[in-house]
C-alpha cells in the first residue's frame, strides 16, 4: 500500500529562492514565527550570514564565526522553509555517498509531486558543508555570496540531516530535488551539505500535499522583478543536495 502524506499538515516557506539570486534578502520571518509553523526545516542567516537548521523545535544557525549555537526568538531568517516531522519508521540505510543517498530518498517518495521532509540520524564517515559570510549594503547576489563561502570537511561524526525533497516545477521558488543541512550531534560544526558520506543510521522521509508560501513585504522584495530563467544558477549555488530529474 502506498503511504499517505501526513494528515492536515503543511510544509511553509517564508521567501522564494531566486529572491536570493537576485540579492533581494533585506527583511525575514522570525525565528519564534517559524517555530510557531513547525519544529522541523532549514533556512538562512540575516544578511545570509550562514545557515540554519531548525530540529526538534530549536533553530541554529552555523556560521563562519564559529561552532553553531542557538537562535534567538527575534533573530531574522531571510529564507525558511518548515515542517512539522511527524513520528514515523525509519528505514535503516548504511555505506551510501551522496548520489545513492539521494536515491534512497527517492525510493522513499509517496509522489514526485509532493514535498517531503526529510531527516537522517546517525554516523557519517565525512560530510562537508558550508557556510557564508554575513553581507552588507549593497547586497550582492547569492552567486557572488557562495563564491567566498566557508567550507569544513569533518570526518567520522555522528549528527542529523534535515533537509526537503522538493518537485521539479518548484525550481526558482525552492531548492528542486534534494536540499539538506547538517548539524553534528555534539553542535560542533553545521552547514550547507555539499557532500557526504553515510556509515549508518537511520532515514525518515514524510509527504506533505500542502504548500503554503509566505513572501516578503520590504522594498527591495517588492522591486526587484522575479523572473526564473536557468536553472544551472539554483545548481552552482546550492551544489550537492540538488537533484530534481
Amino acid at each position: 500500500m502506498t503511504p499517505s502524506p501526513v494528515p492536515g499538515a503543511a510544509v511553509t516557506q517564508f521567501a522564494v529562492l531566486d529572491a536570493l539570486l537576485a540579492g533581494a534578502y533585506e527583511s525575514g520571518i522570525r525565528v519564534y514565527e517559524a517555530r510557531r509553523l513547525g519544529d522541523f526545516g532549514l533556512g538562512c542567516v540575516d544578511h545570509l550570514g550562514g545557515e540554519v537548521v531548525i530540529v526538534d523545535g530549536a533553530a541554529i544557525e552555523c556560521t563562519v564565526d564559529g561552532p553553531p549555537s542557538e537562535m534567538g526568538d527575534d533573530e531574522v531568517l531571510p529564507f525558511a522553509i518548515v515542517c512539522r516531522m511527524p513520528q514515523l519508521a525509519g528505514l535503516e540505510v548504511h555505506d551510501l555517498g551522496l548520489d545513492a543517498f539521494a536515491a534512497s530518498v527517492e525510493s522513499e517518495l509517496v509522489s514526485r509531486n509532493l514535498f517531503h521532509a526529510v531527516r537522517f540520524d546517525g554516523r557519517l564517515s565525512e560530510v562537508r558543508v558550508r557556510a557564508t559570510p554575513r553581507q552588507r549594503h549593497p547586497l550582492p547576489r547569492l552567486a557572488e555570496v557562495t563564491s567566498h563561502q566557508v567550507e569544513t570537511t569533518v570526518r567520522d561524526i555522528r549528527g542529523t540531516l534535515v533537509g526537503f525533497w522538493t518537485p521539479a516545477i518548484y525550481q526558482g521558488i525552492a531548492v528542486a530535488g534534494l536540499h539538506l543541512h547538517f548539524l553534528a550531534e555534539d553542535r560542533s560544526v553545521g552547514g550547507h551539505v555539499l557532500d557526504l558520506a553515510v556509515e549508518h543510521g537511520e532515514l525518515r522521509v514524510a509527504a506533505y500535499a500542502r504548500f503554503e508560501l509566505r513572501l516578503p513585504t520590504d522594498d527591495l522584495f517588492l522591486r526587484t522583478e522575479l523572473t526564473h530563467a536557468d536553472d544551472h544558477r539554483i545548481v552552482a549555488v546550492e551544489g550537492g543536495g540538488a537533484s530534481g530529474r
